[in-house]
């Protein structure tokens, strides 16, 4: 990869959960490629997972495709999943009370989960439009 540029590669993934494991291993070689140690590549991983399952379950329809982007740059990664759903209102995701959980009610922490293992985290959707979730992990960055 030349230093100037930055390299794309872009997947289209069935909206069904045994798919993941393509997005999970496709991380995997990208970022071992890039020089990240084991526990980024982990925590890449992690997050594209939680990613995929908020596509997956909030996207349009089971014969729908979800989108994921890698873009390799030379000190970072940027993986963007997007999903063609109902979309949702960004200011109503609130970070989880962490001391009260509700052990009966699953899910909530996906983004809470996303934005503690990334460097960085963008979020758009609109109603009726999707959602699409932009994660930056940079090479060699304590956090």
């Amino acid at each position: 990869m030349n230093k100037t540029n930055k390299d794309e590669i872009k997947l289209s993934i069935p909206n069904k959960p045994e798919y993941v494991s393509v997005v999970r291993l496709t991380v995997t070689g990208i970022a071992n490629r890039m020089g990240f140690n084991i526990e980024e590549i982990e925590d890449l991983k992690v997050a594209i997972a939680e990613a995929c399952s908020n596509a997956i379950t909030h996207g349009h329809k089971d014969d729908d495709n979800f989108k994921v982007s890698f873009v390799i740059e030379e000190n970072k990664l940027v993986v963007t999943v997007c999903d063609s759903g109902r979309g949702c209102m960004i200011n109503d995701i609130k970070n989880p009370d962490l001391d009260h959980l509700n052990q009966e009610k699953e899910g909530g922490l996906g983004i809470f989960i996303i934005k503690s293992l990334m460097d960085d985290v963008k979020i758009s959707s609109s109603v009726g439009c999707g959602t699409t979730i932009m994660m930056t992990k940079y090479v060699g960055v304590d956090r």
